[in-house]
């Protein structure tokens, strides 16, 4: 009974995915970006993390985009058009840290899905592209550290320590964002681009 529980709950969300695109192009009568934006941050080490989670965090933060793109292209090239679509990635794709093994894991797999759908992409002039975003100041962000027992101003203490004096922001991204799916970026397609004050791979 709880292996097909999760088999229907997986088809409500396959189709709850395709019916927000066609509810999108329904609204607005043409589609032209698509942002895959939404994901869980859930912590969870190599020794502690259930299946469940790791099953959940994978049904976000990679299944769900997979839905959302294909949906999108299939109606993208029947119509005969070009378009962008975007995916919200993390710097902990790179291989991330201990406790956050599910989530690291389920961010490199879109990682990988960026580039493999880029390529695949290319020539319907359907651009993809990915953000490894860096520690984010959001209100889910609070909520985690508040959780985790830091102080109340974790915030001012984390961006004193930082190289630019703050985290990033929303706003920071929502930039990008929209460049990567402006025509301003028409012949950029495959990247992955760490977004981040820190670079990767450079140590002190």
């Amino acid at each position: 009974m709880y292996y097909r529980a999760r088999q229907e709950a997986r088809r409500e969300d396959v189709t709850a995915c395709r019916g927000l695109v066609a509810e999108a192009e329904r609204r607005f009568v043409r589609i032209d970006g698509l942002v895959n934006a939404a994901g869980l941050t859930d912590r969870g080490t190599l020794e502690d993390t259930t299946v469940e989670l790791w099953d959940r965090l994978f049904a976000v933060n990679v299944r769900a985009p997979f839905v959302l793109t294909q949906e999108f292209v299939r109606r993208l090239k029947k119509a005969g058009r070009p378009g962008s679509i975007v995916n919200i990635i993390t710097r902990s794709s790179h291989g991330g840290q201990p406790f956050l093994t599910a989530y690291s894991a389920s961010k490199g797999s879109l990682a990988v899905l960026t580039k493999n759908n880029a390529h695949a992409l290319r020539f319907a002039r359907i651009r993809v592209n990915g953000i490894n975003i860096g520690w984010t100041d959001t209100p889910g962000e609070h909520v985690i550290q508040q959780r985790d027992g830091n102080p109340p101003d974790w915030l001012a203490r984390a961006e004193k320590a930082q190289p630019f004096r703050r985290l990033l922001k929303p706003a920071d991204i929502a930039t990008f964002t929209v460049y990567l799916l402006s025509d301003a970026a028409e012949m950029m397609t495959g990247a992955v681009v760490d977004f981040d004050q820190n670079v990767m791979g450079a140590y002190d």
